[in-house]
């Protein structure tokens, strides 16, 4: 039998985790998610959801994934034989293929600007808001570079586990958090950026409402990748020797760290720029050409450098996190139907790239299709962030709660009672997996279909 190929040690597990974790989410929609809820109320809400909510359900997907080492629907069909659990599964294999459809829209959104850094649109005072909308509600551009956005991704998956995904993944990160900390330095030095730093910092409680619990959850959820079946696939690669807890908390604490430095990076920008918080998904695109424009009054050449190497890193960021929800589906395809890598690439590229098609279009020729008041790309982003991300986590808690054995889910959490750290922690999370996250998730998605 072929050896299962997994990241290598901890380092390039976390760096792989990260690089789903740390992507547009935090970069494009955080920001913009946290401007249409208040500003630090929000963000006090996040944090703690991170923590208290989404981390055990992190774990109990790390659980599943490397206790079956198969793709998400075959970790379910192997944990539960003879249920409908692996239903479950092709609900997880499911999920991401929408989301990265209209994700990769958002990476291509990415790439053009790359292409307007090198050809120096900022720094001669072009490309900022009106060039933003004039793009996206263009029939042609916004395609070209969608499909551009997915071919880059689908190379590297072609590349395998660890030679593809853990290499990108372990160049890009680094990268991406020192250029994000010299944005978030010059940022900060914005006149008027004190009141953007203070709307981050600064929480009024009084703010606080049902929907920023909502998507406060929501937005953790979707920057962990929780209840989209990346975790169980990339666990399913993580060596039987590697320590979950350790992983975990890696992870999640750097995915709440760049999702700080990037609302550092932005907000204060917003404020100095008098762009509203709460302008939506284009947030990103608005701000950051105000920012390389106002440098290139003083440092033309610098700022050209800085433009170029940000947006290769906003690059690097997306294709990480669309190369993991691209996997699910590869990883189901090639293992439940003995596809090569390439051919159930090629599918999963096709299906996600016609989605993806219709919600690029929903900003210019589709714009008057609406449903429920929301744009196609509006819509599937809320379906999939506040519904099936929502339904995924719980049926993962459910199942490692109520369906494992505790003591099959002892021994993969500590990994057979080696890691004495695991082990005292374990009631604690266990507790969390079993009772309080599935009634928690519960009220969030009532909360949200109401």
């Amino acid at each position: 039998m072929k050896a299962r190929e997994h990241f290598g040690g901890r380092a390039a597990v976390i760096m792989a985790l990260a690089g789903s974790a740390i992507g547009l989410g935090n970069i494009w929609r955080f920001p913009y998610v946290v401007g249409q809820n208040g500003g630090a109320a929000f963000v006090f809400v996040y944090i703690l959801a991170t923590i208290l909510l989404s981390l055990p359900i992190f774990f109990a997907e790390s659980v599943i994934g490397r206790r079956s080492r198969a793709n998400c629907r075959g970790a379910l069909a192997t944990l539960a034989p003879g249920t409908k659990w692996h239903l479950f599964g092709l609900l997880s294999v499911i999920t991401p293929m929408l989301i990265v459809s209209y994700y990769s829209v958002v990476g291509g959104w990415s790439l053009d600007y790359l292409y307007k850094a090198v050809t120096l649109s900022f720094t001669s005072g072009s490309g900022g808001t009106e060039g933003f909308g004039s793009f996206v509600s263009s029939t042609w551009e916004p395609l070209i570079a969608h499909t551009l956005f997915l071919l880059i991704s689908i190379g590297i998956i072609f590349g395998g586990v660890r030679k593809g995904i853990g290499k990108v993944s372990k160049i890009g990160m680094p990268i991406l958090f020192v250029l994000v900390v010299a944005i978030v330095i010059y940022a900060v030095s914005l006149p008027g950026a004190g009141k953007g730093v203070e709307y981050l910092l600064h929480p009024d409680f009084s703010k606080i409402t049902g929907k920023t619990v909502l998507d406060a959850i929501g937005q953790s959820f979707y920057s962990l990748s929780l209840g989209m079946g990346i975790i169980i696939t990339y666990s399913s690669y993580v060596r039987k020797e590697e320590n979950l807890l350790a992983t975990g908390f890696g992870t999640a604490t750097a995915d709440l760290l760049f999702a700080m430095l990037a609302g550092m990076a932005i907000m204060p920008a917003v404020f100095a720029s008098g762009i509203a918080p709460e302008s939506g998904p284009g947030l990103i695109f608005d701000t950051l050409p105000f920012i390389f424009s106002s440098m290139a009054l003083k440092m033309p050449v610098l700022t050209s450098i800085v433009a170029i190497l940000f947006f290769l890193t906003v690059l690097f960021a997306a294709v990480t996190s669309a190369v993991s929800l691209l996997e699910v589906g590869v990883a189901y395809l090639s293992e439940e139907f003995k596809m090569s890598r390439r051919k159930a690439g090629v599918l999963v590229f096709i299906f996600a790239w016609i989605l993806g098609v219709i919600c690029s279009l929903s900003f210019g020729p589709l714009a008057d299709v609406q449903i429920f008041g929301l744009g196609l790309f509006d819509l599937l982003d809320k379906f999939c962030s506040n519904i099936l991300l929502i339904i995924g986590g719980l049926l993962c808690v459910i199942f490692v709660g109520w369906k494992m054995k505790r003591a099959d889910v002892y021994d993969e959490f500590t990994n057979g009672g080696t890691k004495r750290l695991n082990a005292r922690v374990f009631n604690a999370i266990y507790f969390v997996i079993r009772y309080l996250a599935p009634i928690a998730v519960l009220m969030v998605f009532f909360s949200s279909v109401l």
